[in-house]
């Protein structure tokens, strides 16, 4: 799955850990999936578009169709 999680976290100047200590995730986990190694739960990915204030598919695209 593509995200556009990366950029946006750099346009807050947010470090991988910073983010993950405000989703309650491990620095790990923001890590693989900025790298697409792993696509987040359902409700991790409504946290993250909370977060953004964006919606889940401005965040997250599905390969096959993107």
């Amino acid at each position: 799955m593509k995200n556009r999680l990366k950029v946006l976290r750099a346009e807050r100047d947010w470090t991988q850990a910073q983010l993950a200590q405000q989703l309650e995730v491990s620095r790990q986990t923001v890590n693989a999936i900025e790298k697409g190694k792993f696509d987040p739960s359902l409700p991790l990915a409504f946290k993250v578009a909370r977060l953004f204030e964006l919606s889940i598919e401005e965040i997250f695209q599905d390969e096959t169709t993107a």
